[in-house]
Formats: structure tokens, C-alpha cells, sequence
């Protein structure tokens, strides 16, 4: 880590835990969440980190943003959740976007006044995101959506969602994307989820019920929403292996710092062997799994992405994170399962970063694809 990104880093935790800290216990259990404090984020110029200054980013580089994203999990996962799949809509309008649409929905979410979200699962099409049913038909002027989007990030306190939908026959081949705004006519919000973890953090249904969408609100071309998709994919999987790390690693310090001052048998339990063991392979997890993203986090930014170290930062990452929060809820005891310390948060918190952004098992499918890649070239 160089100067700049010590003195970034710094001056956000000091933010996250004077600000967002004191809140989290009471918002987890009421579900809340503070516009307000995702607003504060943006003032530290971290809702848009990788984006062009042109349109109100702050320019930085991909590493600094794991970087970013890992210290804002130390204190909330859900925010630090918010900030990555609203970067992530910013990348794509970014990459596929228009000028025009750009100059008109980058700036308020650079700014951290607005969220974006990102709407591509739906009750039967998850994983094999390509069978979706939500259908966009051409009319004059523009397109109508019908359909329903599940389990979506930020549903209902985003303002832009890149909403992938069927204008033609089945498969990758006949998807297309479209920026729809809260407030379009026939655009509304089914039921909230109720979850085990990220609670501050909305999810929200999306419905589309005649929704007309413009023309002018088309990425790229009809049919190429699969590539829109996909395109930030790589990126979304390291940004969550980086949140992975932060809630780790706020666990692991939980669980050292309880150790070293919780007497038992006239000792701290962190003198007994076995506590030392778990710890130990506690604070391997964490930097182990650092190491993996800030690698894959440097191949994007030299443009040399590779896809396989991403998925392979996602797995370790995010299975390190359940891990270390499942340990760290042991090491603490009777209280590590009481709300009276963080621990049982960040392990409920942990449990969803192995399945969003392709679930973990699919990480192992796209890990063993590169392999077999590999080995047929050289065979």
C-alpha cells in the first residue's frame, strides 16, 4: 500500500467508524437504511472510485478501490455492498453507454446522490441467467417491458437500474439492456426480502408492467445485453472477494482483541494452544486472500484482466470470510452469539458473498473451464 492509498484509507475508516459504526447494531435489527451515510461516502469520493473525473469520478485505479471497499466492510458489508453494485452500473454505463447517457446518469451517481442498481435474476433463471423471461417488445419510440426481476440490490432506493430483458428468441443471443429510472411508468416495487443478513442493505422485486422504456435508454444494440452483462463480471467478483476480505478481517480483530483480555483459569484464552491455532489460521485466511484480490484487482488495471484469478479471488475470498466469521463467532463464545458484539453480524453478513456474483460453485465451474483451456493448448 503507497502513501496515497494509506492516507485514502485512513481518513474513510476514520468516517466509517465515527459515522456509520455507532448505527449498525440498532439499523441490522430495524433494517434501515441512511441515505445519509452513503451520501458521506460520496463527499469522500469513494461512490464513484474508478470513474473518469470527467464525469464526477475520482480516477483512482481498481487496487485502490479493493482497497476502499475492504475498509468500508471492516465497519458495514452492506454499504460497502451499496458502493460496489453502484460502481458497477457506473462501469457499464461507462463502457457501453452513449455520451449522452453518460453526461446524463454518471455525475449523480459519481457524486453518491444517487445508487444504481443492476437487474438481471428472476425467480427461475439465476445462475443460467441467459433463460430469463422478462420480454422487452418494440414499439415506436422505444421498447415495453413486462416481467419481474428478483432479488435486487438496492431495489427501491436506487434511482437507475440497468435492466437486462428478451427482445428476441431464446438464449444469450436475444438479450438486450436498458437503463430504466425509478418513477417510469409501469416500473414499481414488489415485496421486500426478509434475510439473514445485509439488512441495512434493501432487496427488493422489481415489476414491469407495461413499462415504456425509450429508445435513447438502449445499451449498445438489441441483443447485446449479455455482453453489457457480462462485461463487468470479472470486476463485480474481485470488488466482492475484496468485501469478503474487510469482514474478515474485522472479525479476526474481534476475535483477537476479546482473546487477549477474556480470562479464564487465570489466563487469557489467547495463551491456551488451541485458541493460537485458530487464530493463526484465522489471520492466514486474510492475508492469503488479500494477496488473490489485489492480484486479480492488478490485472484489470494493467488491462491484462484475468478472469480465472478473479473467480479465484471471489472462492477464496468470500469462503475465507464464513470461515473466519464462523471462527471468530467460536473464539468469542456464548457472547459471539448475542448481538452484543459485532461478530454474529458479520457472520450472517458473510454468508451471501459466496452466492451473489455467481455463486462459489460456479466460481469452481469457470476456474476448471480455464484449466481445461490451458492444458489442451500445451498437451
Amino acid at each position: 500500500m503507497n502513501e496515497f492509498q494509506k492516507e485514502l484509507c485512513q481518513n474513510l475508516s476514520k468516517y466509517c467508524w465515527e459515522t456509520i459504526e455507532p448505527h449498525m447494531e440498532h439499523d441490522d435489527a430495524d433494517g434501515k437504511f441512511r441515505m445519509e451515510f452513503f451520501k458521506g461516502l460520496g463527499d469522500y469520493g469513494v461512490a464513484g472510485v474508478t470513474l473518469p473525473e470527467e464525469y464526477g469520478g475520482a480516477g483512482l485505479s481498481y487496487l485502490d478501490y479493493c482497497y476502499v471497499l475492504e475498509e468500508i466492510a471492516k465497519v458495514s458489508v452492506p454499504y460497502a455492498v451499496t458502493v460496489s453494485v453502484s460502481s458497477m452500473v457506473q462501469t457499464i454505463l461507462n463502457e457501453y453507454g452513449t455520451k449522452a447517457q453518460k453526461e446524463k446518469y454518471l455525475p449523480a451517481l459519481t457524486s453518491g446522490d444517487e445508487i444504481g442498481a443492476f437487474a438481471l435474476s428472476e425467480s427461475h433463471s439465476g445462475s443460467d441467467a441467459a433463460s430469463l423471461k422478462t420480454t422487452a417488445k418494440k414499439v415506436e419510440g422505444g421498447y415495453v417491458l413486462n416481467g419481474t426481476k428478483m432479488w435486487i440490490t438496492s431495489g427501491g432506493i436506487a434511482k437507475t437500474y440497468i435492466v437486462m430483458a428478451r427482445t428476441g428468441g431464446e438464449g444469450a443471443k436475444g438479450v438486450s439492456a436498458f437503463i430504466v429510472r425509478e418513477g417510469d411508468a409501469g416500473f414499481s416495487f414488489g415485496k421486500a426480502e426478509k434475510k439473514m443478513g445485509w439488512k441495512t442493505s434493501p432487496t427488493r422485486e422489481l415489476v414491469f408492467e407495461n413499462c415504456f422504456v425509450s429508445d435513447e435508454n438502449l445499451l449498445l444494440t438489441e441483443g447485446k445485453g449479455f455482453t453489457v452483462a457480462m462485461g463487468g463480471l470479472d470486476r463485480g467478483r474481485v470488488a466482492i472477494a475484496a468485501i469478503g476480505v474487510g469482514c474478515a478481517k474485522r472479525a479476526l480483530d474481534e476475535a483477537v482483541s476479546y482473546s487477549l483480555t477474556r480470562q479464564q483459569f487465570k489466563q487469557p484464552i489467547f495463551d491456551f494452544q488451541g485458541l493460537q491455532f485458530m487464530l493463526a489460521d484465522m489471520a492466514l485466511e486474510v492475508e492469503s486472500s488479500r494477496l488473490m484480490v489485489l492480484s486479480a484487482a492488478q490485472s484489470i488495471d494493467d488491462k491484462k484482466t484475468n478472469s480465472k484469478l478473479c473467480s479465484m479471488a471471489k472462492l477464496k475470498a468470500t469462503d475465507a470470510a464464513m470461515k473466519v466469521t464462523t471462527d471468530a463467532v467460536q473464539v468469542l463464545g456464548g457472547v459471539g452469539y448475542t448481538a452484543e458484539y459485532p461478530v454474529e453480524r458479520f457472520m450472517r453478513d458473510a454468508k451471501v458473498l459466496q452466492i451473489v456474483e455467481g455463486t462459489n460453485q460456479i466460481q469452481r465451474v469457470v476456474i476448471a473451464r480455464h484449466l481445461k483451456k490451458e492444458y489442451e493448448q500445451h498437451a
